[in-house]
């Protein structure tokens, strides 16, 4: 009896937020899942279609092409993120002076909001005036008569928003890894240098192969984050030129708010869940093999 008082004690604890989750996270999952089978406006239901929306969607070459876009958001600023994180946690590790100035400005961007963030990115990335560019000439690298137009060509604009992205977000992953980075013990190091083990050995045979949970973390979730892209790429290219840099979720909001299919949508919506559920479920399984290994 006492077992089930603290059992009952522990529920109510838990109920506000379990109502709370329920009503913000699962009921709209469900609701998603049926307006997916209707023929649904921001109105009121229509009729029912089954899975006629997903067969659509398999047709739609715009579905697929932000897709891509948002796959290759991903293949860009997956491995670039995990590298620069790791790097400025390696810095904002050293035990100088300036430690807390490297850690508090290498973090502070992650603090700004996206939309702050994007039109920071605008100003540095315009030409003529914008500072990338001016810059560049400063360095030689271009002529005074010289301008990158960073957003009116595919690469360019990858390239720009992918940097943007990097600069925005790469603090929180650089916390991660230092923090992981503290928790490996100092005997550890000291046994190293004992046996005459260099930094660079130290880094590559010791940290590196210390780091790989905290990098299967990081690497997941920022396959997650990749792929939920928008704002950022809404506000700076708005998926320009042409279509070359709408991601899925861009595609998925035209579609559903400013062409009123809301079923279409949720269609949409339902399958990148499946595809992240897919991809999550994967590394799961490539960790714990590797794990067994």
């Amino acid at each position: 009896m006492k077992q089930w008082g603290l059992d009952i004690k522990a529920f109510l604890f838990l109920l506000p937020f379990l109502i709370l989750y329920i009503l913000f996270t699962i009921f709209p999952m469900i609701k998603g899942l049926q307006m997916s089978l209707y023929d649904w406006t921001l109105i009121k239901k229509m009729d029912f279609v089954g899975l006629g929306n997903y067969v659509t969607m398999l047709h739609d070459a715009g579905f697929w092409r932000g897709l891509w876009n948002s796959t290759l958001f991903v293949i860009l600023s997956t491995p670039t993120m995990l590298v620069f994180a790791l790097l400025l946690a390696v810095i904002a590790n050293q035990k100088t002076r300036l430690r807390k100035l490297f850690r508090s400005v290498f973090f502070l961007p992650s603090v700004l909001s996206v939309s702050v963030v994007s039109y920071v990115g605008l100003f540095i990335v315009q030409p003529y005036t914008g500072f990338l560019n001016n810059l560049l000439k400063l360095l030689g690298i271009l002529s005074a008569d010289q301008e990158i137009f960073w957003l009116t060509e595919a690469p360019l604009a990858w390239i720009a928003i992918t940097g943007i992205t990097l600069w925005w977000t790469v603090g929180l992953n650089m916390i991660l890894y230092l923090s992981a980075m503290q928790e490996i013990p100092d005997d550890i190091y000291e046994a190293g240098r004992l046996d005459g083990a260099t930094d660079y050995q130290m880094f590559f045979r010791i940290t590196l192969p210390l780091l790989g949970p905290i990098t299967k973390t990081i690497l997941m979730l920022q396959i997650i984050a990749s792929y939920k892209v928008f704002l950022q790429i809404y506000i700076i290219t708005r998926g320009g030129p042409g279509t070359d840099t709408r991601p899925i979720i861009q595609y998925i909001y035209e579609e559903g708010i400013k062409n009123n299919h809301m079923g279409y949508a949720a269609t949409m919506s339902y399958a990148l869940f499946a595809i992240l559920l897919v991809v999550s479920l994967i590394q799961m399984k490539l960790n714990s093999n590797k794990g067994a290994a």
